[in-house]
């Protein structure tokens, strides 16, 4: 009896070892899984989105264009890829001022954008002429410009972003939303922005009422209006709901109908994209769109609330690089001289 205990209990011993190896071998196995999925994860082919952000270059105010890219490259650690729009003859300016500049090591790639598709589509209006310039439409046609990315980050060129443009991007976007906006009475109180008497924030001020097309659209004009010098958008859902033939529709219909001008609210661009996106986009935190600086050479904000914002936005007739405008020192610190020595800076006397 005493030999067949002891039997049992080394049977019993060795049961319990087996055991124990085999829990420590999954764990152990679990753990080195883990730890290989970890490290898969923190490879920069995985785990560094890269962030596209679509910006125009025309020929005349370039160097807006290069002073955005150099704000935006100088304040992110992101994986940005930069993708510069120009009319065909611009193109080689634009690669050489980026190649022969400090923005050398930017990832980058040149689009052309092609007029052609704007035919018949853009009504003539000499109150501003400048805003009927072809590389102000770029915005309506990203999906056909930007093909391998699901979410696009568009800026105007009189910009200058003092954040981290991976925030902007982290932008949520509402499910069946294309794009995501500034809306306009998201503006500062009254205390950190002075003189800016006038200025339109509602579809009134873009929109002719008087027209029954518009009157149709059953929208409010006290409807809070939208800037879209600044666009997150998602390029599935725009091309889902063919969001650029909406726009182009608004165009053609403007055409032949003069429903919106640059009159009103400055808004040729604007108008159809206030039409088509009304009450369908998300919005974009305040802070990422502080604008209307080029409105009025004496309006001024406060200097804490500029050193709060994240991106500021020089829209209106009076820019930072030409004629009296407000704040041009902080967008002058950004400025990327030309090398071909075309572009030159009108300072503010």
């Amino acid at each position: 009896m005493a030999l067949l205990r002891k039997v049992n209990q080394v049977l019993l011993l060795l049961l319990i070892g087996t055991l124990c190896g085999i829990v420590y071998k999954k764990i152990r196995k679990g753990a080195v899984l883990r730890r290989e999925t970890d490290a898969a994860a923190m490879t920069p082919e995985d785990g560094e989105e890269e962030i596209p952000v679509v910006i125009c270059a025309a020929a005349g105010r370039m160097g807006a264009a290069m002073a955005a890219i150099n704000s935006i490259y100088s304040n992110t650690d992101a994986n940005i890829i930069f993708y510069v729009v120009g009319l065909r003859n611009t193109l080689p300016r634009i690669r050489k001022w980026i190649e022969h500049s400090k923005l050398r090591e930017i990832n980058f790639k040149i689009v052309e954008f092609n007029p052609v598709v704007l035919k018949g589509k853009i009504r003539p209006d000499a109150s501003r002429p400048e805003l009927l310039q072809p590389l102000n439409f770029v915005r309506f046609y990203l999906p056909l410009l930007i093909h391998q990315h699901e979410k696009v980050i568009y800026l105007d060129d009189d910009v200058i972003v003092q954040g981290d443009i991976q925030e902007l991007y982290d932008t949520t976007l509402a499910v069946g939303h294309a794009a995501a906006f500034s809306d306009d009475c998201d503006f500062p109180p009254a205390q950190d922005i002075d003189k800016l008497v006038g200025l339109q924030n509602t579809y009134m001020g873009y929109l002719d009422y008087r027209k029954k097309t518009i009157k149709d659209l059953g929208i409010s004009p006290s409807t809070c209006s939208f800037n879209p010098g600044v666009i997150v958008a998602n390029m599935t859902e725009w091309k889902h709901q063919h969001i650029t033939k909406q726009l182009e529709k608004w165009m053609q219909k403007n055409v032949e109908e003069n429903l919106y001008s640059s009159s009103l609210g400055g808004g040729v661009a604007t108008s159809p994209m206030l039409i088509v996106f009304h009450g369908k986009h998300s919005t974009i935190n305040p802070l990422w769109h502080i604008r209307h600086l080029g409105w009025n050479p004496d309006a001024r904000y406060s200097e804490h609330f500029l050193q709060e914002a994240k991106l500021l936005h020089w829209n209106g007739r009076h820019k930072p690089w030409d004629f009296l405008s407000v704040h041009n020192n902080l967008w002058e610190s950004w400025f990327v001289p030309d090398p071909s020595g075309i572009f030159k800076l009108h300072h503010n006397s």
